[in-house]
């Protein structure tokens, strides 16, 4: 039988997995869209706005289709494979990843730009001190990516189907303890799922004041 521990700390690593991966492909559509004016950019940031609601079973689903054996993806054996949740996560938090991005940048472009411009750098000088500046925006993205991640189900479930010693996660042993009747666990478990969220909360937000008393 599992223990708890190994349980938290696999569905850590495995969150943040699709939380460095979101990062990895996010990180730069965000950027390209706070700082390039383009034709269909509008269009690009509607989308990401919209698939901020995407069901997880939805995708799940769509995953769960494209990895199965009959599936198109089905050669490369990922289902029920923590990489199989972490590639899951990371799709469903990209648009997180991306609007969170996007928008820091945004709120902080045109005044940062002009000054820097001011001041006589060139426009990839100009960018730079932007995303310098935007840095508090992309750990909230992070965060907010990890914390909505670790705290999904349908796409761990369906992906994953709760394997004791391989794929089973807080959110589905939550669930099945939650079946079973069995809540004293369940309620355990969700407490240290909350926990897991804050402390990562509270890290970024003590990071996020060290970095301004060292400004002053």
């Amino acid at each position: 039988m599992e223990t708890i521990l190994e349980i938290t700390l696999r569905s850590i690593a495995i969150s943040g997995t699709a939380t460095l991966l979101s990062a990895l492909w996010g990180t730069p559509i965000g950027i390209l869209l706070g700082l390039k004016k383009f034709r269909g950019r509008f269009a690009m940031k509607g989308l990401f706005n919209a698939l901020l609601g995407l069901p997880t079973v939805t995708l799940g689903l769509l995953l769960y289709l494209l990895l199965s054996k009959a599936g198109p993806l089905g050669f490369l054996h990922l289902l029920y494979t923590p990489l199989a949740i972490s590639i899951g996560q990371s799709i469903l938090i990209t648009p997180i990843m991306v609007s969170f991005v996007t928008n820091s940048i945004e709120s902080i472009e045109s005044e940062v730009k002009d000054l820097a411009k001011t001041l006589g750098a060139s426009e990839t000088q100009a960018s730079l001190a932007v995303l310098g500046e935007a840095k508090r925006g992309f750990l909230l993205a992070v965060t907010a990516s990890f914390s909505r991640a670790i705290a999904e189900l349908g796409i761990a479930l369906m992906l994953g189907r709760n394997l004791v010693g391989k794929t089973r996660v807080l959110t589905t042993f939550i669930a099945l303890t939650t079946d079973t009747g069995d809540f004293v666990p369940a309620i355990a478990l969700g407490v240290i799922l909350l926990m897991i969220v804050s402390a990562v909360s509270l890290t970024v937000n003590f990071l996020q004041r060290r970095d301004s008393w060292g400004r002053v």
